[in-house]
C-alpha cells in the first residue's frame, strides 16, 4: 500500500539512548492506555518491548504494578533468562514464559502485548477466529492464529513456545479462554492492534447476538487488509491516541 504523501513517518534516532527512550514512553503510554480502556485485570496482563541495544533484553511492565500508575521510570529490563537487570520490582513470570519465547521466535517482532480485556476473552471462550465482518476486523484477515488449547497460566517455557509456533508470522493470536495477543514492528504498533482486535471481538459479539451478520467477501477483505492492516497503519493508528494520553497523563512520561 502506497501511503499517502504528508503523513507523519515513525522516528530515526541515531543514538541508542534516544531509541531507547523513545521505546519506553511509547511502552509507559500504551499501558496508560490498556488501563484508560478498560484491558486491566488485577496483575494480569503485560506490554513487552525489545531493547534497541541488548536485542535479548525487553521492557515489560512490574509485576502487580496498576496499568494506569506506570511512568516510565518504572519499566523493568528483563535479560533472556528472565532476570531483572534494571529495576527494583518483580516480573510476571507468566509476561517471561510468553513474551520472551515470542522475541525469541520472530526477531522482526519489536513489541508484544496481552492482557484479559472484557471482549476479547469473551470470545476467546468460542474457540474461533474472527471473521471479516467490519473494516476494521479486516486488518486480522488471514492475519491472526487460534491457540486452541487451554493449560492454565503460562509459566512452562515449553508453553511459551507452543504459543510463539502457532502465532507464526501473524501479527494477533486468539488464546482460547484466555484471551489475546497482538505483535508488531514497534510499541505504536502492537498497542494499536490489540485495542482494535478488542474492539472487533466487541462488534462481533454484539453482532451475533442480534442475528447473523454478512460477511465481506474474501476478495473485498484481502483488499481491505492491504489498506489498514499494514505495519505502518498499526504505528500510524496509535498515533493520536499516543498524543491523547500524554497531554492528559503527563506524568506518564517521568
Amino acid at each position: 500500500m502506497s501511503i499517502q504523501p504528508g503523513l507523519p513517518q515513525p522516528p530515526t534516532c541515531d543514538r541508542v539512548e534516544d531509541r531507547r527512550l523513545h521505546l519506553k514512553q511509547r511502552l509507559a503510554a500504551a499501558l496508560r492506555l490498556f488501563a484508560h480502556y478498560g484491558f486491566d485485570e488485577g496483575v494480569a496482563g503485560h506490554i513487552t518491548a525489545r531493547d534497541p541495544e541488548l536485542t535479548d533484553h525487553f521492557w515489560v511492565n512490574p509485576f502487580g504494578m496498576y496499568f494506569g500508575h506506570i511512568r516510565v521510570s518504572n519499566l523493568l529490563l528483563v535479560n533472556h533468562k528472565g532476570e531483572v537487570v534494571h529495576g527494583n520490582k518483580l516480573v510476571n513470570a507468566a509476561a517471561f514464559a510468553i513474551h520472551s519465547q515470542i522475541h525469541q521466535a520472530r526477531p522482526d517482532v519489536i513489541a508484544a502485548a496481552h492482557s484479559h480485556s472484557l471482549y476479547g476473552k469473551t470470545w476467546s471462550t468460542l474457540g474461533r477466529l474472527l471473521d471479516p465482518l467490519t473494516q476494521d476486523a479486516c486488518a486480522f484477515y488471514q492475519d491472526h492464529a487460534l491457540f486452541d488449547d487451554y493449560t492454565g497460566v503460562v509459566l512452562d517455557l515449553k508453553e511459551g513456545q507452543r504459543l510463539a509456533k502457532t502465532l507464526g508470522e501473524k501479527k494477533a493470536i486468539i488464546l482460547r479462554n484466555h484471551g489475546l495477543l497482538t505483535v508488531g514492528h514497534s510499541v505504536d504498533e502492537a498497542a494499536w492492534w490489540f485495542i482494535t482486535m478488542e474492539r472487533s471481538c466487541h462488534a462481533q459479539l454484539m453482532a451475533e447476538a442480534v442475528g447473523k451478520p454478512v460477511l465481506i467477501s474474501p476478495e473485498v477483505a484481502r483488499l481491505t487488509f492491504s489498506q489498514v492492516g499494514t505495519h505502518y497503519m498499526g504505528w500510524f493508528g496509535f498515533q493520536s491516541l499516543y498524543e491523547k494520553i500524554v497531554r492528559e497523563q503527563p506524568d506518564l512520561l517521568d
